[in-house]
């Protein structure tokens, strides 16, 4: 992004406390805010773990190396580092990389980019936009009929969207789905969290997955605390990372005030939320959070 100097420096959110879900990249965003004046509230939300069905993933990576697919279409960034630990563990991680290299990498968006080039590879093709629509959109271009194509798809969600367009086309599909979300976060913290957004105890917050919202809605739900979620919500400046968690959000009935307009990072997030305080468009803290309450 250009002509935005003032923005990454110092300051600028002071008098914010921003809740902060736990995630892969919980460590970056956070350090992102507080380097702007922000107060960081981490909300344990979720666990991301390796899927228990190691025996079907490691058949999985065997037959893709044994005999590497036309076409591999990688979800997120998470699940192909996440096959990667299974192959180091299994030993057979230089034989997935050195097959992964002859095939044609689809990427969803950035972030399994910046995966492959963590192993010394690029997608050779990007989704015309971060969502499924996106892929099946590039896809429509390709000759994939009777190829073998691997997709590596996200949490337990079966993508049937994908899955249903990849088989009209008479493509061969080799699903892969190598970790789960698993909601292990403490009931009393996310309880905690509610009350706090429901007293305006916060300013901000931060949602980098969909499962993060989910996991909170089920929360609420449980305790008959889904309208109290709703009003906590409305009096806080929302950010989503991209427009897939945006419309998850927008559809539950949440205001997004803040969604980045092409780079789905946490520092193109951070630096709308940045415009929006700066812009006057936030009220700050009326009094202290109890952070205890939440973060222990």
């Amino acid at each position: 992004m250009q002509n935005e100097g003032p923005l990454h420096s110092g300051g600028g959110l002071q008098g914010q406390v921003v809740a902060v879900p736990e995630s892969r990249q919980l460590d970056v965003l956070e350090d992102l805010l507080r380097k702007r004046g922000a107060e960081v509230v981490r909300i344990p939300l979720i666990s991301i773990l390796d899927t228990p069905d190691t025996d079907t993933v490691l058949r999985w990576l065997r037959e893709f190396i044994a005999s590497p697919p036309d076409y591999f279409i990688i979800l997120t960034g998470e699940g192909l580092r996440r096959l990667l630990g299974f192959a180091q563990r299994e030993g057979i991680a230089d034989a997935f990389c050195a097959a992964l290299a002859g095939v044609c990498r689809i990427c969803r968006g950035p972030k399994p980019g910046r995966a492959l080039k963590e192993i010394d590879l690029k997608p050779d093709l990007l989704g015309t936009m971060p969502t499924t629509a996106g892929i099946i959109e590039t896809l429509r271009g390709l000759p994939i009929e009777n190829r073998r194509v691997a997709v590596q798809l996200y949490g337990e969600d079966p993508n049937l969207p994908l899955m249903d367009y990849l088989r009209q086309r008479q493509a061969q599909v080799l699903p892969v789905a190598p970790y789960i979300y698993a909601p292990k976060a403490d009931e009393a913290r996310v309880l905690a969290l509610i009350e706090a957004l429901a007293n305006a105890e916060l300013t901000m917050m931060t949602f980098t997955s969909q499962p993060q919202y989910a996991r909170l809605l089920s929360v609420a739900r449980a305790h008959g605390l889904e309208t109290r979620l709703a009003q906590g919500l409305a009096k806080v400046q929302v950010a989503a990372v991209g427009p897939v968690v945006a419309k998850q959000l927008q559809d539950a009935g949440v205001r997004v005030a803040v969604v980045p307009q092409s780079l789905f990072f946490m520092k193109p997030m951070v630096t709308e939320l940045l415009r929006l305080a700066r812009a006057g468009m936030v009220e700050h803290a009326g009094h202290g959070v109890r952070r205890n309450a939440i973060e222990e």
